[in-house]
């Protein structure tokens, strides 16, 4: 009799959660976006900034330069308040915080009674935004606001319940019938209509990938015993007794607490000595340890950090320098960092001008250390318009020098003697 074989493809086991997928949920008024697959995507990002710890460093570090020493302004005042509870310190660290995860940041903005400024300024986590339908002009006239997209609305829920607050998008204009709006910063992303994506998308992958390999080097420690040893007992025991020898073998050499101990057994005969196999390993340490410096440095690609020792990160076999960490530091503050200063403080200032109208024009800074590359250190101010970096502090002097002998010939030029 002919033995006849079927084949079947196995499918990937894993979810394809890289770029999230906008699904529109129709209904006559209150229709949305999903934000992923299963409407999850941005609690997917939360989850590899928690757990992934490459990238949480990452993340962290350029959070933190983005913030500076703190928001400071000429006139101090307008800083004091962003709304009854929390300065726009506090406000700022927020934004920064959701502009790196997400790729942009919303808050709620709160006109005054007479809708002639705005009076308050709140903070609104980017997570909790699905947005609405857009018009038939391609905009975005809205967005819904709840902490349980993932709980409640994952599946099939196709509408969203009317006490799900909606908010629609900042126009001053409309002041007078809109006296909350919700002001959201989206750049413009490839393919994307409704949501941002984060700068390191591309490593979405690798990030994911570093927190498996974390959970495959945990799990095989906290079994230790199980891939390292083959025992074979004589016994002829029945269940319960296998079940009492196999719990008192765990209990006695399984786990960390464990490793280095000695095997003991005392047994009547000779004859029913176990048989204690080594199980050699598969050189499995050695691919993951390679697997683990190719994920470091994919992940670093993605957040453009050049060097690790940013971070604090020692590259083994690499000689340290200190003018690698200023070279690599100054490229992380031109490329990255500057930017996203840059466009939250334009921001900022927008608000406030729109707060404290009689104020006039206010320009808001980023306090932070300027280092050069010849090692000088002194504070910094990034404004709006205004990022100067570091590069060399003799350099700087002679460019200073000349601005100034050239500002005095046109002078001299516009009023001969």
């Amino acid at each position: 009799m002919d033995k006849k074989f079927n084949f079947k493809a196995i499918k990937k086991q894993f979810a394809e959660r890289v770029r999230p997928e906008e699904s529109i949920f129709r209904s006559e008024n209150r229709s949305y976006v999903k934000y992923g697959e299963y409407n999850d995507f941005p609690n997917h990002l939360i989850d590899l900034y928690n757990n992934s710890s490459i990238h949480g460093t990452c993340v962290n570090a350029i959070i933190d330069g983005i913030v500076g020493e703190g928001l400071i302004a000429e006139q101090e005042f307008v800083l004091d308040r962003a709304n009854p509870d929390e300065t726009w310190n506090e406000v700022f660290h927020k934004l920064a915080t959701d502009f790196k995860l997400f790729g942009g940041y919303a808050f709620e903005v709160v006109y005054n009674r007479n809708r002639t400024k705005v009076a308050a300024v709140y903070h609104i986590d980017f997570s909790w935004l699905r947005a609405k339908e857009m018009n038939y002009r391609g905009k975005v006239e809205g967005y819904y606001i709840s902490d349980e997209w993932g709980d409640k609305y994952r599946y099939s829920n196709r509408t969203v319940p009317k006490e799900v607050p909606y908010l629609p998008v900042y126009n001053p204009t409309k002041a007078a019938e809109e006296p909350k709006q919700i002001y959201v910063y989206r750049p413009y992303s490839p393919g994307q209509k409704y949501y941002p994506l984060p700068d390191y998308v591309g490593a979405l992958r690798v990030i994911d990938l570093d927190e498996e390999v974390d959970n495959f080097h945990l799990n095989n420690i906290k079994n230790g015993l199980a891939p390292s040893l083959s025992i074979t007992t004589f016994t002829n025991a029945d269940p319960d007794q296998r079940q009492q020898i196999e719990h008192m073998l765990r209990e006695q050499y399984a786990g960390t607490d464990n490793a280095g101990s000695l095997l003991y057994m005392d047994l009547d005969d000779p004859a029913n000595a176990p048989i204690i196999t080594p199980i050699p390993q598969n050189g499995a340490d050695g691919y993951y340890t390679t697997l683990s410096e190719i994920t470091t440095q994919k992940i670093l690609t993605a957040h453009r950090i050049t060097s690790p020792m940013i971070l604090g990160i020692k590259t083994a076999g690499q000689l340290g320098g200190r003018e690698e960490v200023i070279d690599a530091y100054l490229l992380l503050v031109n490329t990255v960092i500057r930017p996203y200063q840059q466009t939250l403080l334009a921001t900022i200032e927008e608000m406030l001008e729109m707060m404290y109208p009689e104020v006039g024009d206010i320009t808001v800074g980023v306090q932070q250390l300027k280092l050069f590359s010849d090692g000088e250190e002194k504070a910094d101010v990034v404004t709006s318009t205004e990022a100067e970096v570091g590069e060399d502090a003799q350099l700087e002097e002679k460019i200073e020098t000349a601005d100034r002998d050239a500002e005095a010939d046109s002078n001299n030029d516009m009023f001969p003697i």
